[in-house]
């Protein structure tokens, strides 16, 4: 049976409000994220990701309130992360409305925190977030704090060490491609997916219906920000063109 490609919108939030950078910085205004979360619901998003995108680098807690009335809005799985440091936030993001808890920063700084979050909650539960920059012909290092520390980490063995800590799902994000709209960094795609047997969700650099296609031969799910907040796309677009390119997503 082929399973089906998703489509996943990301609201990117700081301040309360979703924004939308260009590798990582540079971010502007796109809208509000309960007002998103809705419209993306009704136009047939696969799923949904909410990123606090400055919990960690502000030392803080992410924004319960947010997810609560952002959840509210939602009847399709919902992904939460930022600034998720303990097994006591994750079981309250997922009381607050969640389905899956992302993680990125705190996981490198503790990867126990992973196979904590699996065991207690399972791993479908798990998604280990990593934004990765090249270093040279098919290197990657992981960059944790919002894209701002380097790690020193070899990305595609950092994959593989959550993939055996317990994590079910990679969100993978490219930011040498994050909001340039130039595609997806397919090679990066195509060595995770080859590096782990879970399924792994593209992020950073979708600017055209051919890039999501592209990406979506190498992973199993593509999410999209800037393309679908400034209406450039719309979901029910992206859907029939991917029946056409043979690439069958959910209805």
């Amino acid at each position: 049976m082929t399973l089906k490609k998703r489509i996943i919108p990301c609201l990117d939030v700081t301040g309360g409000r979703v924004v939308k950078g260009t590798n990582f910085v540079s971010l502007r205004d796109a809208g509000d994220p309960v007002e998103l979360a809705k419209l993306y619901d009704r136009e047939g998003a696969d799923e949904l990701v909410f990123l606090d995108i400055t919990a960690s680098s502000d030392a803080r807690e992410i924004l319960l309130h947010i997810v609560e009335r952002t959840a509210e809005q939602v009847f399709i799985p919902f992904t939460v992360g930022g600034g998720i440091r303990d097994t006591d936030t994750m079981r309250a993001l997922l009381k607050a409305g969640a389905d899956k808890i992302s993680l990125n920063t705190a996981a490198v700084q503790n990867p126990d925190l992973i196979r904590q979050g699996s065991e207690m909650f399972g791993a479908q539960c798990i998604v280990l977030a990593v934004d990765a920059r090249q270093t040279a012909p098919n290197k990657w290092e992981v960059y944790t704090h919002g894209g701002r520390t380097p790690t020193g980490l070899d990305a595609l063995e950092w994959l593989k060490k959550g993939q055996s800590l317990g994590a079910g799902e990679i969100l993978l994000t490219s930011m040498d491609r994050d909001g340039t709209k130039n595609g997806y960094d397919c090679a990066l795609l195509d060595a995770a997916a080859r590096a782990v047997n879970i399924p792994v969700i593209a992020s950073g650099g979708a600017g055209k219906l051919e890039h999501i296609a592209e990406a979506l031969r190498h992973c199993s799910a593509a999410l999209l920000a800037s393309l679908l907040h400034y209406k450039e796309l719309s979901i029910t677009e992206i859907k029939k063109y991917l029946q056409t390119q043979g690439l069958p997503a959910r209805a």
